[in-house]
């Protein structure tokens, strides 16, 4: 007997609707009703709610009918339910025996993907039906249970992102198979170009696929908008499998972790190494005009907090405390003390780590400080910093035969505001971050904010994707593409042709042979 093929299985319209109240009772049976401090409810995924109330409805007896899927409307998108929703554990096998057994008084052809979207889709809704009657719920969940061990599997992150053009094929990225060099991707595109809603694809996208696997892909949003933190656009938050617990706003609470290193036990020449780099971030940050003078005394005040926590984190505080000691004149603010009165004003970290940043998703609300003001640079600036901190303690990603882990995306929109001047900490990310699983995804608005003196992004990302564009750069073309003559002129085409959701992406392969277009074009799916 075949098996059913249940790749490209489409979900049904509302789903996530009719699903949320099991989600809801069920985390209220899995939770405390009182939490301390900022403990974080545990917040079951989507898919992982449809998985229970599909197998539910498989495990009842009842007779099926053909009224009770064939009025089922599917997604009006085509949304699919992603592969390793039937494929994880290896219960596939189980599931196609399942359905031919509950369905075999009915003559079903388990090759139309239509009735078989509609047939699971059901199956959802008769298991969600049982978990609400009675205490159905209860009787499930208190079980005995034997669990057996699973074998750890790295998700393979094939992110479909939408079609080749008017193709109905599917764009996708590989994001980490052994052979892509790194998983890094940037986005040019002006205002109105669909930005939002690709960054929203691409986080579905590793959300879905890896989220309930032993090696969920995280990340860290620098909502400078404030649209994905938006209260009008919590539903946005379903299809990242998080809620609003991860929205973190620092004018109302402090960032739950310290932006410092913990020195402890090191040596004085790497306390004295890494004050220089903090004395020459928060110049950088304000564009402060500092003399030698002043650079040295940031510097030596950073040196003279790191001796009093005896290598412990210090704070904005204390390195304000210590620079306004070696001033001549302590009540005459100079451009650093004023930079640095800002920050400890803010209070945007707190002293100590009290969560773990790659371990768990975060939206962080910027839409309340001025995008170039120093603040909103010091929260992104120093979050780098620490992920790169992180970086240096953390092992290697796990591996196979196929794909590598990736542990953490960090995804900085308006990134330009940050590009345009020595961002060490985000460049070493980019740089080295590949063989610990951490990653960044880059939106701009024009895409020469790539290209600077210290630092060419382009040829550090995997994916340049380019949506529509107010100024059109020839050297950037040039350089990314390859082009020139009468191929730059068809590239500038394509992109001035560009409409909203739409971008144009390298043709790895028309470089490989070195012959055909170099780019394709690509229709986003349309998500948010």
């Amino acid at each position: 007997m075949s098996i059913i093929n249940f790749s490209n299985t489409r979900q049904m319209e509302g789903i996530l609707d009719e699903i949320s109240q099991v989600k809801e009772l069920i985390e209220s049976k899995i939770n405390l009703s009182r939490t301390a401090d900022r403990e974080k409810r545990a917040s079951l995924t989507t898919n992982k709610v449809m998985r229970i109330c599909f197998i539910v409805g498989l495990s009842l007896t009842t007779e099926r009918k053909e009224e009770d899927y064939k009025d089922i409307q599917l997604s009006a998108t085509s949304a699919r339910i992603v592969p390793s929703f039937f494929t994880m554990h290896d219960l596939s096998t189980l599931y196609s025996a399942l359905l031919k057994l509950r369905y075999a008084s009915l003559n079903i052809d388990w090759s139309q993907n239509a009735v078989l979207s509609r047939i699971i889709a059901a199956e959802m809704l008769r298991g969600r039906n049982y978990l609400l009657a009675d205490n159905n719920l209860d009787s499930i969940l208190y079980a005995v249970n034997n669990k057996v061990a699973m074998v750890k599997d790295i998700p393979a992150l094939n992110l479909i992102i939408g079609n080749y053009g008017d193709v109905e094929m599917e764009a996708t990225l590989d994001i980490n198979s052994r052979d892509i060099t790194n998983s890094q991707i940037i986005i040019a595109g002006a205002t109105g170009s669909g930005k939002t809603n690709l960054l929203a694809v691409l986080m579905q996208q590793f959300r879905t696929l890896s989220s309930e696997s032993q090696y969920p892909v995280n990340f860290l949003l620098f909502d400078y908008k404030g649209e994905f933190s938006d209260i009008q656009n919590n539903h946005w938050l379903s299809h990242f499998d998080v809620d609003r617990s991860c929205i973190i706003d620092p004018i109302e609470h402090p960032l739950p972790f310290t932006p410092f290193k913990d020195l402890t036990d090191r040596p004085i020449n790497e306390i004295n190494l890494y004050s220089s780099e903090m004395a020459s971030a928060l110049c950088s940050i304000d564009r402060v005009s500092a003399s030698a003078n002043m650079n040295n005394r940031l510097s030596e005040a950073i040196v003279e907090a790191y001796k009093k926590t005896e290598g412990a984190p210090i704070t904005f505080n204390m390195m304000l405390e210590e620079y306004q000691a070696k001033m001549t004149d302590a009540g005459k603010d100079d451009s650093i003390s004023s930079v640095l009165k800002q920050l400890v004003r803010a209070n945007i970290f707190e002293e100590e780590d009290k969560a773990s940043l790659i371990d768990d998703c975060y939206i962080i609300k910027m839409d309340g400080y001025p995008k170039d003001g120093p603040i909103a640079k010091a929260i992104v600036y120093f979050i780098i910093s620490k992920l790169n901190n992180i970086y240096e303690q953390i092992e290697k990603q796990a591996t196979n035969e196929d794909v590598v882990q990736i542990r953490h995306f960090s995804i900085i929109d308006e990134a330009h505001y940050m590009l345009d001047f020595d961002n060490r900490p985000l460049r070493n990310l980019i740089a080295v971050g590949r063989n610990k699983g951490l990653s960044i995804i880059l939106a701009t608005q024009n895409m020469s904010s790539f290209k600077s003196k210290g630092f060419d992004f382009y040829a550090n990302a995997q994916y340049p994707l380019i949506m529509k564009q107010q100024t059109i750069d020839d050297k950037v073309i040039k350089d990314l593409y390859g082009v020139s003559g009468q191929e730059l002129q068809e590239v500038r085409t394509a992109i001035a042709g560009l409409q909203k959701g739409e971008l144009i992406i390298k043709d790895q392969m028309a470089f490989a042979l070195g012959m055909g277009k170099k780019y394709k074009k690509i229709n986003v799916t349309h998500l948010i």
